[in-house]
């Protein structure tokens, strides 16, 4: 077990978003990562920590509180450094057995706390930690650059301690906007390695320890105007302001703000997705101005009215259309030019309940990441797992392998679209959008989503007709050209007509229709696979330490023996795809011979059937949950068993039952749940839960992508 101390060089450096994306990182790697932060140096705060509590967000992991700054500056002041230590050692094991790496935040260097770089220094010798220092950069500040570095290396013994074991570079000023864009998984493509080296040769000039094998520069992390940005929630408290209309403020982002001071006319081209508008009260036309913009469909960040009382209840009746489509209002006493001087200070420090924020951050730091650096230092010392984050991270990466063609019908949906608009530009499919082409731009312009050129929108009026014939021949005798006509007005429809004669690998699709309207064609067109009787689902359950497989949790509502039989292998063989290696667990309210009863034999007689079918998996049942899932239960319970325990796919007797579980887990645990996956088709199709996010949908078209390339292996 190994333990890393991030040690920044100053205040502002992103210690918190360093800590979170190297966590992140080594979750890819398949490394079970912990976090601890020992010392608090929030002096006022009653609550949880907040690095602690975003840690605990996004990870799904447990950690420890740290000691209280009060605490901390007792004991240093009464010279108890040494009680201090052992108390953090005491936090440190607490945590360490249950994890190959620890990942320590240090304290950060400030006017206030003058002992911060000391006691880093006791805390890494303490803990028997390599240390890798955090600083922020400038790529046309070189030397200054490298003598931050420098002085934080002297703490530690200078350059040649062997307890240095890199440099973090993060908030890295003067690279191209366009290395700033958010992955949607860690993306070791994004990796700046031409930038680094250039960057690191410039500074070996002067300092040439900093890059050097003992001293790697592990990641360059560019700055992000867009990952540094509050929401309208934030900004409330900082310029002294009311809400004259909340309305989605913790949703809205501030992407840029705008002072609005002379006639209207000439600052209409200011109303776009993500802006601020600040302006005196008075101004009756820009109030306006935003209701009609927000009337347009575009999101403003919002609108900050200064200097006077709130507007005339009469003008705010005239925008009620914005305030119902959640346009935040704010009022504040300051002045114009005040209001913007106290935004340009705000911190860049991810506030404790912007989780959003922080897995964006998150993802974005991993993605730069050095993942050489990461084996190197972890030698071969540990075993690989498949946590949750190495599970996205794989279904990403084989994605991009795959090169497929995925059709969305519901092409003018905005979530499917920024879904799209992500997959195509980081290459994760090539997606084909079924919609107006010209609605589809006037939605990604209003919600300011940049469209690759490569994207593929269809109208589907153009070629609607192309299919009518083709779908007659492949329903014979079951419907006519003018029924086939009317049914191909619906884009899923026509979607899996183009699935059905190859021109595209893959269809996803639910973000508006209901599971029955994107499943009934693929049953009608698509088929079921020559192997398999049935089509079924599976969800893959992202829980903390690992994920499982359910099946069938949403298509066969009460599947006898032979076909619970087959969903348990569809399930297996599914799980093998994604890099699962499936111990499965048939689940009834009875384990082994200890109950009696229809629905007990019937799981019985299923796992018979998958046996015989499949001798090369482990399979086992019937099995109550706890004796699948929980080590202690499945020895007392089947101690001759080699899945109760262990198991890792769990196959459900009915659909009341699979249905329920997920939803309990999913909900009551707070668990990630990617599907369901559609199995036992001739060609993938897939469904989304109508409530989706965008990242849900990305995932989806990853996963539908992978199983298309399974497909043809």
């Amino acid at each position: 077990m190994k333990t890393i101390v991030l040690v920044p060089t100053g205040e502002g450096v992103g210690l918190t978003s360093a800590c979170l994306g190297l966590i992140y990182a080594l979750e890819c790697q398949g490394v079970k990562a912990g976090f601890l932060k020992p010392f608090s140096q929030e002096a006022n705060s009653h609550g949880a920590d907040r690095t602690t509590a975003l840690f605990r967000h996004i990870s799904q992991n447990e950690t420890v509180e740290p000691i209280p700054y009060n605490t901390l500056n007792q004991q240093l002041n009464a010279g108890e450094s040494d009680e201090l230590l052992e108390e953090a050692v005491r936090l440190h094991r607490q945590i360490a057995k249950k994890h190959d790496v620890i990942i320590v935040e240090g304290l950060v260097p400030n006017s206030r706390d003058a002992f911060a770089s000391e006691l880093n220094a006791q805390l890494a010798q303490a803990l028997d930690a390599k240390v890798i220092i955090v600083s922020s950069a400038d790529i046309h500040k070189v030397v200054v650059s490298a003598e931050k570095i420098d002085s934080q290396l002297r703490n530690f013994g200078g350059a040649h301690n062997t307890r240095t074991a890199g440099v973090l570079f993060m908030r890295t000023k003067g690279l191209s906007e366009e290395s700033a864009h958010i992955p949607v998984t860690m993306d070791p493509g994004l990796r700046l390695s031409a930038e680094t080296e250039r960057f690191v040769a410039e500074i070996q000039k002067t300092h040439p320890w900093i890059g050097s094998a003992q001293l790697p520069v592990i990641a360059l992390v560019p700055f992000s105007n867009t990952l540094s940005v509050p929401r309208m929630s934030d900004i409330a408290q900082h310029i002294q302001a009311e809400w004259i209309n909340l309305g989605e403020a913790s949703q809205r982002r501030v992407l840029h703000s705008s002072l609005l001071a002379s006639n209207i006319e000439h600052e209409l081209h200011k109303f776009v997705a993500g802006e601020l508008i600040i302006s005196a009260s008075d101004r009756i036309d820009v109030l306006l101005a935003a209701s009609l913009a927000s009337s347009n469909g575009i999101p403003l960040a919002g609108l900050v009215l200064t200097e006077h009382y709130a507007p005339n209840p009469l003008v705010l009746d005239f925008c009620q259309t914005a305030i119902k489509q959640g346009l935040p209002i704010l009022q504040t006493p300051l002045s114009t030019f005040e209001t913007a001087q106290q935004l340009s200070n705000l911190s860049n420090e991810i506030p404790v309940d912007d989780t959003e924020r922080a897995e964006q951050v998150t993802r974005f730091v991993s993605s730069h990441i050095n993942t050489e650096w990461i084996t190197q230092l972890l030698n071969g010392s540990y075993q690989p797992r498949l946590s949750p984050s190495a599970f996205r991270h794989e279904l990403v990466q084989k994605s991009i392998a795959a090169k497929k063609r995925i059709v969305l019908p519901e092409g003018d949906e905005p979530r499917t679209i920024e879904a799209a608009a992500i997959c195509q530009s980081r290459g994760i499919a090539h997606c084909i959008l079924l919609a107006k082409p010209e609605a589809v731009i006037e939605i990604a312009k209003a919600r300011n989503i940049v469209l690759p050129d490569s994207l593929e929108i269809i109208d589907p009026d153009l070629i609607r007709e192309n299919y009518v014939e083709k779908m007659v021949e492949l329903r014979k005798g079951k419907l006519n050209d003018l029924q086939a006509r009317e049914q191909l007005q619906d884009t899923v429809v026509l979607g899996t007509m183009m699935l059905a004669l190859d021109q595209v690998d893959g269809l996803v699709s639910g973000a508006v229709h209901t599971t029955a309207n994107t499943v009934r064609p693929a049953f009608q067109l698509i088929k079921t696979a020559p192997d398999y009787s049935l089509v079924s689902s599976v969800f893959f359950m992202l829980l903390p330490d690992e994920v499982y497989v359910y099946g069938d949790c949403a298509i066969n509502p009460d599947p006898n023996a032979e076909q619970l039989a087959e969903i348990a292998i569809q399930s297996a063989d599914s799980a093998k795809a994604f890099g699962i290696d499936p111990r499965i667990a048939m689940i009834s309210y009875s384990t082994g011979t200890s109950g009696a009863g229809a629905e007990v034999e019937k799981v019985a007689e299923a796992t018979r059937i998958a046996k015989e079918r499949r001798p090369d998996l482990l399979i086992d049942g019937p099995l109550q949950y706890d004796a699948a899932s929980v080590e202690s239960v499945g020895k007392s319970k089947a101690p001759d068993s080699q899945v109760a325990g262990r198991a890792n796919v769990f196959i459900f007797p009915d659909l009341n039952t699979g249905n329920t579980t997920y939803k309990a887990v999913q909900r009551s645990a707070n668990v990630v749940s990617v599907g369901p996956m559609l199995q036992g088709l001739n060609k993938p199709v897939n469904d989304l839960s109508r409530g989706a996010l965008v990242d849900d949908i990305v995932f989806t078209i990853a996963l539908t992508a992978i199983q298309s390339e399974q497909q043809e292996n």
